[in-house]
């Protein structure tokens, strides 16, 4: 006996016809890690098909990835100094400002998004200025290193700011860094619930930003706390996010189905490293159908609410969309 359930399953226009979730390449951001010198490309053993890129291999990068249809990235830098304070991120002359720059000479039309953190710039790993007393991250000595971080973006040619270091207040100092600065039209997507989570591994292998000591959770979040999840991202949007974003997105699908109920902000999800490194593992021991799995896993971050999903997927993810080899 057939009923409504199965009765609209039978016809695969009819099921393609009621498909309540999709996912475009339109929904992309792809992450792009830069590097000083020349003619480098470094994969990352911890996350194949990921690579470490001077500046112009970034910049024919982001030609493979318009022709795949991908109209944006999010830069992150590594730099060749590192110091207390980060001193890289904080000139116009550092990698990420002189990426930029040349991304933006050679493609105009390319959406820009900015990583402002301090952890990759810094020789002990941390997301801003350490107090000694407290031994972790002095929050308003970085909020103000913060707003000069952005300003400098901006200026080097950032479409859009995505500060990641979960200090209290950094959406309010940006803001006003950014509109003092005359860039009142540059949008922020904010971190604005970020765990401190293990699924960030393999990120700090290609990012070379693992602390050197402690670990993040005197100023990341909880994994455990569902409500402080929601308030955090609710602050942010008062303090005058235009975005906002959680991270990780597998372990937190509730998470992102909580915010999308509370908030009307877009909502961003970072498909961090660890979610990516898994499925490419498990698909090199052959225990899954690593495409399906990898675009049911996407799709699933659409389904709990996300507008936006900043995946090391995306590529790939692309190609299957658009049907191309």
């Amino acid at each position: 006996m057939f009923t409504r359930f199965r009765r609209k399953r039978l016809s695969p226009v009819l099921r393609d016809l009621l498909q309540e979730t999709r996912l475009s390449v339109d929904d992309f951001i792809y992450p792009l890690f830069v590097r000083g010198g020349e003619g480098i490309r470094n994969e990352v053993a911890s996350m194949p098909g990921v690579f470490q890129m001077s500046v112009d291999e970034i910049v024919r990068e982001c030609e493979t990835l318009k022709e795949l249809g991908i109209r944006s990235v999010i830069l992150f830098g590594i730099p060749e100094t590192k110091d207390s304070v980060g001193s890289d991120a904080l000139c116009e002359h550092g990698i990420i400002a002189t990426a930029l720059r040349q991304i933006k000479k050679t493609h105009p039309d390319l959406f820009v998004v900015t990583d402002l953190c301090f952890c990759e710039y810094t020789d002990h790993g941390h997301c801003g200025i350490l107090d000694p007393v407290l031994e972790t991250v002095d929050n308003d000595l970085t909020l103000v290193n913060l707003g000069k971080q952005a300003v400098i973006h901006a200026k080097a040619g950032a479409d859009m700011i995505a500060p990641s270091g979960m200090m209290d207040g950094m959406i309010t100092a940006i803001r006003s860094a950014l509109d003092e600065a005359g860039y009142a039209h540059i949008p922020i997507m904010s971190y604005s619930t970020k765990f401190a989570s293990s699924w960030y591994g393999p990120f700090r292998d290609v990012a070379e930003s693992a602390p050197s000591f402690g670990d993040r959770r005197s100023y990341q979040m909880n994994p455990a706390n569902r409500r402080e999840a929601i308030l955090e991202s609710l602050e942010d949007e008062k303090e005058g996010a235009d975005i906002l974003m959680v991270k990780p997105a597998l372990a937190y699908l509730d998470i992102i189905r909580d915010i999308r109920e509370a908030s009307l902000l877009p909502l961003a999800v970072y498909n961090v490293s660890g979610e990516y490194s898994m499925l490419k593992m498990a698909a090199k021991a052959g225990v899954i159908d690593y495409e399906r799995v990898m675009m049911e896993t996407l799709l699933s971050f659409k389904r709990a609410g996300a507008d936006i999903i900043i995946s090391y997927h995306a590529k790939e993810a692309a190609r299957i969309l658009l049907e191309l080899p």
